[in-house]
């Protein structure tokens, strides 16, 4: 076989690179995709620290890699030699890959590479943490906003315009992600906006054995942090809408779309409603 043959037949058998969203930890709330896809890799690359076992687990006898001790060259390097010996590959990331992930530069150098990939979308543990908790991030004349942001710690830093006291201004409702050790500058930053009494609520380890939510407000919540231990892997929400009386009263706020005075495309108004 010449070498052009023999190159082009290689190429042919080098399946794209599957990166899937974990969800927040619960193995329950995959996907169908997501189980479907760990059902079939060959091989899978996940960061311990973040991805509990019985998610893991999913992917039965696969050769499976923790990356939590790796730098990003010897991640890439790995998915390019296993996708190139022809391996059903999956690189599983907590939550959704699409929110704080760092998806852009592994994709990247892999294109480069001439390596494909698919994105399976996750459950993001704010949605998850709103869904245990009962509440509605956008009602009616509190809040239709939700801001998903950070602070920067030791990460990178912040784009122009995103700092955390120009978002606040708008009132939004805010989830704040990798933050936690920050909470003082979140803290002191949000109270001259949203108030001291604004509600906070912490969210650790959503979907997990271990999971704890904290509510507090601004003036308090720290101290219930540091009471609590917790340094890393939470979520910290801010804003009125998260009040228990709020959600409670979402009755007299209701939104137009239920109202049976308010006509649209699929519904006549009713004028006799009462």
């Amino acid at each position: 076989m010449a070498k052009e043959e023999r190159l082009s037949v290689q190429a042919q058998s080098v399946l794209p690179i599957d990166f899937v969203g974990a969800g927040p930890g619960d193995v329950d709330l995959l996907t169908l995709k997501a189980a479907r896809l760990l059902g079939e890799a060959q091989v899978l690359l996940y960061a311990g620290s973040l991805i509990p076992n019985s998610v893991v687990a999913l992917a039965g006898g696969a050769e499976k890699h923790d990356t939590s001790t790796m730098v990003l060259s010897q991640i890439v390097e790995l998915l390019v030699a296993r996708a190139r010996a022809g391996l059903r590959v999956v690189r599983l990331h907590s939550g959704d890959p699409s929110l704080y992930g760092a998806i852009a530069e592994q994709i990247s150098l892999l294109r480069a590479q001439d390596i494909s990939v698919c994105i399976t979308p996750g459950i993001s543990a704010y949605a998850a943490a709103a869904a245990r908790l009962g509440l509605e991030l956008t009602l009616p004349l509190l809040s239709q906003t939700v801001i998903l942001t950070r602070t920067s710690v030791r990460a990178s830093a912040m784009p122009s315009g995103e700092s955390l006291a120009e978002l606040g201004r708008s009132g939004a409702t805010l989830v704040i992600h990798l933050s936690i050790n920050n909470l003082a500058y979140v803290c002191r930053t949000l109270s001259p906006l949203y108030g001291e009494d604004c509600p906070v609520i912490v969210a650790y380890r959503v979907g997990w054995e271990d999971e704890l939510f904290l509510r507090g407000v601004l003036c308090d919540i720290r101290a219930q942090v540091k009471q609590a231990g917790l340094t890393r892997t939470a979520l910290i929400f801010v804003g009125r809408v998260l009040d228990k009386q709020a959600q409670s009263d979402a009755r007299s706020i209701a939104s137009k779309l239920y109202d049976a005075k308010h006509s649209h495309i699929f519904r006549e108004s009713s004028n006799n409603a009462v």
